[in-house]
C-alpha cells in the first residue's frame, strides 16, 4: 500500500481581511441601489417629454387649422365695391418742434418773450406721391409786434403762419418733382434751420434778406460721384418771387401811420392781386438753383461746399429785378465738431436810388465736449456753440454780432439753449444792443 499523505488544513481568514470584504460588498449594493434610482429617474424624464411632444404636436395641429382656415377666407371672393388697393400705402407722419424763450435785452425788462409751436405733416399717398406741409403757431409779446416809431403796449399776439406745403414725385432715383410753396434751396440754413437743430435761439442777421419760400415748381435731386460717400446735389427752381408793397419799383413807401417802409416784399408774391383776382404780380415768374458737392472722407469727417442763387422782377410793371448769389460751406471733423457758414450778396434795382446792395455773411462753430472722452455724465451732454454775423442792409446801417452760447441735451431732441449776443449797429435803421437769451427747444 502506498503511503496516504495528509491533507492541506484550509487557509484562515482574520478578521481585518473579513471586514474589508464586507465593507466592499456594502458599497457594491450602494452603488446598484444609486444607479436603479437614476435609471427611475431617466424614465420619468422620458415621459415628461413624450407628454410635451404630445402637446406641443396638439398646438401645432391647431395653428395649422386656423391657418388653413385664414387661407381660405382670404381666398374668397372680395366685394368688387370695396377698393383695398392703397389700404396699406398710406402712412400719416407728425414731426416738427416746439420753443419757449425768456430773454432780455439792454436797457428793457426781461420777459418770456416767445412760445412757439411748429408742425410738420407727412403723407404718403405711395412709394413715389409725398405730401408735407409746415404750420408756425406763434405766441409773442406783444411789444415785439411794434413798428419802429409807435409807441404803446399791444399785449400779447399770435400768429399761425404757413412754412411750406409741397407735393413730392419721385420720379427715379436722381429726380424728384416738387410744386407748391417750398422752402427754396438758396444756402442750406433755412432747409436745415429748425429751432431745436439750430443751436442758437435766433436766426443769422443776414437771412434776413432772403426769401425764405416760394410758390412755384423745384426739380432738384443727387449723382454719385468719384468715390463711394461723394454726391453732386442740384436743385432748379422757377417761383412767382418778390414783390413790391405799394407796386412801384421805389425803394420805400409811407405806410398809413406815417412810417417810411421798406417797399421790397420778399414773400409777398403769391399770385393773388388785391382785388382777389388769380395773377402774377408782375410779368414773369423768378429762376433760380443751387448746385452742391458733398465729400466724405471717412464717418462723421466731411465737407459740403454750394452755390446757389435767384433772379427775377420785383415791382408790378416788371422793370426792375431783384438778384441774390449764396455760397455756403460745412465742415465735420469728428461727431464733435462742427463748422458752417453762408456769405450772401443781393442786388435790389429801384425807380427812386438806383440799385442798392444788401449783403451779409454769417460762421457758426460748435463743440460737444463728450469729445473730451471724460465719461462725466453732466460735462458729456454740454455742446458749446458761438457764431459771428453781419448785415450792411446797403442803405447806410451796418449791423455786426458776436454770439457765445451753450447747449444742454436733456435727450437727443430735448434741449436747453443759452447764449450772449453782443450786438454793434449803426445807421438810420440800428437795431438794440446786446441781449441774453434762453430757450428750451424740443424736436420730434
Amino acid at each position: 500500500m502506498g503511503i496516504v499523505q495528509p491533507r492541506r488544513a484550509a487557509a484562515e481568514v482574520s478578521d481585518e481581511d473579513f471586514k474589508k470584504l464586507a465593507d466592499a460588498v456594502a458599497q457594491l449594493d450602494q452603488k446598484v441601489e444609486t444607479l436603479q434610482q437614476t435609471h427611475e429617474k431617466d424614465q420619468e424624464t422620458i415621459r415628461q417629454l413624450q407628454r410635451q411632444i404630445g402637446k406641443t404636436k396638439a398646438i401645432a395641429s391647431d395653428a395649422q387649422q386656423k391657418a388653413d382656415d385664414a387661407t381660405q377666407k382670404l381666398q374668397q371672393p372680395v366685394n368688387p365695391m370695396v377698393d383695398l388697393s392703397n389700404a396699406a400705402t398710406h402712412n400719416v407722419v407728425l414731426a416738427g418742434d416746439a420753443e419757449i424763450q425768456f430773454g432780455r435785452t439792454t436797457g428793457q425788462h426781461s420777459s418770456f418773450t416767445l412760445a412757439d409751436f411748429a408742425p410738420i405733416f407727412l403723407y404718403r399717398a405711395n412709394d413715389n406721391i409725398l405730401f408735407e406741409v409746415g404750420f408756425d403757431i406763434r405766441l409773442q409779446n406783444g411789444a415785439a409786434s411794434l413798428q419802429n416809431n409807435q409807441t404803446g403796449n399791444l399785449g400779447s399776439q399770435t400768429s399761425v403762419d404757413l412754412s411750406f406745403a409741397q407735393l413730392d414725385y419721385i420720379l427715379n432715383d436722381y429726380v424728384t418733382v416738387v410744386a407748391g410753396d417750398m422752402l427754396l434751396p438758396l444756402g442750406t440754413y433755412q432747409e436745415r434751420g429748425a429751432g431745436w437743430l439750430n443751436k442758437i435761439p435766433d436766426d443769422p442777421l443776414p437771412r434776413s434778406i432772403l426769401p425764405s419760400s416760394g410758390v412755384g415748381v423745384l426739380l432738384r435731386g443727387a449723382f454719385p460721384v468719384g468715390k463711394a460717400g461723394d454726391s453732386l446735389t442740384y436743385s432748379i427752381y422757377g417761383v412767382n418771387g418778390p414783390s413790391s408793397v405799394d407796386g412801384t419799383g421805389n425803394s420805400t413807401y409811407t405806410d398809413n401811420n406815417g412810417n417810411v417802409m421798406p417797399n421790397l416784399d420778399l414773400g409777398g408774391n403769391i399770385g393773388i392781386t388785391s382785388s382777389g383776382n388769380n395773377a402774377n404780380l408782375h410779368n414773369d415768374p423768378s429762376g433760380g438753383g443751387r448746385l452742391g458737392y458733398f465729400h466724405a472722407f471717412k464717418p462723421h469727417y466731411d465737407f459740403e461746399i454750394g452755390i446757389s442763387g435767384q433772379r427775377g422782377e420785383w415791382d408790378n410793371a416788371g422793370n426792375r429785378d431783384w438778384s441774390a448769389a449764396v455760397v455756403d460751406a460745412a465742415v465735420h471733423v469728428s461727431p464733435y465738431f462742427e463748422l458752417k457758414g453762408e456769405y450772401i450778396n443781393t442786388w435790389v434795382e429801384t425807380d427812386d436810388i438806383g440799385t442798392f446792395k444788401p449783403n451779409g455773411w454769417w460762421i457758426q462753430g460748435s463743440y460737444k465736449l463728450a469729445g473730451l472722452g471724460l465719461e462725466m455724465p453732466y460735462i458729456s451732454n454740454v455742446e458749446l456753440v458761438s457764431r459771428y454775423d453781419m448785415l450792411n442792409d446797403g442803405l447806410g446801417t451796418k449791423t455786426t454780432r458776436t454770439t457765445a452760447g451753450v447747449v444742454y441735451y436733456f435727450t437727443n431732441t430735448l434741449q436747453f439753449e443759452g447764449d450772449y449776443e453782443w450786438l454793434r449797429s449803426r445807421g438810420p435803421a440800428a437795431v438794440p444792443d446786446s441781449a441774453f437769451i434762453l430757450q428750451l427747444s424740443y424736436g420730434f
